[in-house]
């Protein structure tokens, strides 16, 4: 029988792609979705998007208090969603959680205790652990093909009109709060726990006529670790389409998919000396390519396979916790 599911929450930027996949997905009954916001509620049933076909809970209560339901997306804004997903966890549900895991550092620990305890899963929707470009660099980074891994680099700006940055300017950090939970993810699956971090933040789109004071919208994160270095950079006003890109560096090889990224199809291989069947100076490996959608795709399929006991998880409670810590000491909202 399909696992049933429910959604929580729909202004996450990530929102129509996961109750898309919900509906696609032949494993899953999307029996319903909540959005506390009545007028924009009304706005989507009304419109000829995804959610105009589905059912509409009346209240959360509703939707946690079935027992039927036994897995929750949760899309709320990031300045909504955590207490949301708190709610999700403490009614016994796992939970598909789009990033970033908010701004309250004492609360995300404590959410992530009471899903262990309770043997719930909360699996982020870092859609890029499921590209298949990233997992081979960071599979060739773990088996040694690159050496001592000393740098990586990562650009991922992105193009977004006033609205969103006032939405986003709830947090500290901007644009960089918002997007760089992605890359970080990737880095510290790599690199680990950095020693040190710190972001420039500036305020520096004059000329769109999309601008928000004091909203951090051109940003660079550095972030420290014993024997190496990463960068992150992101802008919220990149000319279209943007030009996002992902190095890695070792003393063996690097490794870089080709940009943009997304959708990508192929790696920029350099090394050093023949290993692994691969030869010695630059080649070009391909992937298989993926829309975002087949991203969100995949991510539902391991949320599946996970709490199913088909599969482990992909990643651990505490690598979570330390993207998220990461991303927090970088902006300032955590002591570095």
């Amino acid at each position: 029988m399909p696992v049933q599911m429910a959604q929580y929450g729909t202004k996450h930027s990530h929102a129509a792609g996961k109750v898309i996949a919900m509906q696609e997905n032949p494993d899953v009954e999307l029996v319903g979705v909540f959005e506390p916001d009545t007028e924009y509620r009304a706005q989507l049933a009304d419109s000829d998007t995804c959610f105009a076909s589905v059912h509409w809970f009346e209240s959360a209560k509703e939707m946690l208090a079935d027992p039927a339901v036994v897995a929750v997306a949760s899309e709320g804004l990031n300045v909504e969603s955590l207490d949301q997903t708190e709610e999700i966890v403490a009614a016994g549900k796992h939970v598909w959680y789009d990033k970033a895991p908010g701004d309250d550092w004492p609360q995300w620990q404590r959410v992530v205790a009471a899903a262990r305890e309770k043997n719930l899963l909360i699996q982020m929707g870092y859609m890029l652990r499921y590209h298949d470009g990233f997992h081979q660099i960071a599979e060739w980074a773990k088996s040694g093909l690159l050496g001592h891994v000393f740098s990586i680099r990562a650009h991922m700006s992105t193009n977004i009109p006033a609205v969103r940055r006032k939405q986003i300017n709830a947090h500290r950090g901007g644009i960089f709060y918002e997007l760089a939970g992605h890359m970080l993810d990737q880095i510290v699956w790599i690199l680990g726990r950095p020693t040190r971090t710190g972001c420039y933040l500036r305020t520096d789109d004059y000329g769109t006529g999309e601008r928000v004071d004091g909203f951090a919208d051109n940003t660079l994160g550095i972030f420290e670790f014993d024997g190496a270095m990463a960068m992150v950079d992101i802008a919220a006003m990149e000319t279209e389409p943007m030009a996002r890109r992902y190095e890695v560096y070792g003393t063996a090889g690097s490794a870089i998919v080709v940009e943009p990224f997304e959708p990508g199809s192929r790696i920029r291989l350099c090394l050093a000396d023949a290993a692994e069947g691969y030869s010695a100076g630059v080649q070009m490996v391909p992937f298989q390519s993926r829309s975002r959608q087949e991203l969100y795709d995949q991510e539902l399929k391991a949320f599946l396979r996970t709490i199913s006991g088909q599969q482990e998880p992909d990643r651990l409670p505490e690598h979570d916790l330390l993207v998220q810590e990461t991303l927090l000491r970088a902006v300032g909202t955590l002591e570095d």
